[in-house]
């Protein structure tokens, strides 16, 4: 069996950046799917400006269409914080045996140890690093040693074992933040042609960040 590409986030919205990252890993890394898991109560952050509901449903219409891609709302079903730990080893315990690797930036692969059970994370899950100019990875340190005895270069070891590996794969970098996106709507711009269409329809039907001009609706 083909792996499972796993990649969570706030997706506060999701948009093209997102997309075209998790695209790309699909193809290089041969995944059989990717699933975009919504984080329901982020843990790290404080509230989201768009429901948990309303991330699902962007993410939804999103990946709508794209074979490899699949919405996974558990995030947003379980009660209390969402930790990535709690999720990898639910799906660990739905897919035995079978390869899981968790997509991260490099930004939050950096952040890694202030995560919850984060020294778990390689027990039920690889480690997919999406590396864009201008992010280098950690020589010293706790990562620096992780990646000295668990990184490789080869993409065959993420299919050979389920879990365990980090791997550092290089995406196209798209300079687009959800955050300057909130922002432009916020201000009465239009974020249309940064994300998916229907994306952009959820949130002027939701007017979760701002209302939307009609005149280019």
């Amino acid at each position: 069996m083909m792996p499972i590409g796993v990649f969570g986030g706030t997706f506060d919205p999701v948009h093209y950046g997102h997309l075209r990252t998790a695209f790309e890993m699909l193809q290089a890394l041969r995944f059989a799917e990717v699933r975009f898991i919504p984080c329901g109560d982020p843990p790290h952050r404080g509230e989201t400006s768009a429901s948990a509901t309303e991330r699902l449903e962007m993410v939804r219409v999103a990946v709508a269409g794209q074979p490899g891609f699949v919405a996974d709302d558990r995030e947003v079903r379980r009660d209390g914080p969402s930790y990535t730990i709690d999720t990898l080893v639910e799906l660990r315990a739905e897919n035995p045996g079978r390869s899981i690797g968790l997509i991260l930036g490099m930004d939050a692969f950096l952040g890694l140890p202030r995560w919850h059970r984060w020294d778990e994370i390689l027990d039920a899950a690889h480690i997919v690093v999406a590396h864009r100019p201008g992010w280098r990875a950690p020589d010293i340190g706790p990562l620096g040693e992780l990646l000295d005895a668990r990184g490789t270069l080869r993409v065959d070891d993420l299919h050979e074992s389920p879990a365990g590996r980090i791997h550092i794969h290089a995406v196209t970098q798209l300079e687009i933040s959800s955050t300057e996106i909130r922002e432009l709507v916020e201000a009465g711009r239009d974020p249309r042609f940064l994300m998916p269409d229907p994306v952009r329809q959820v949130i002027a039907a939701s007017k979760c960040y701002g209302e939307l001009d009609n005149r280019y609706l």
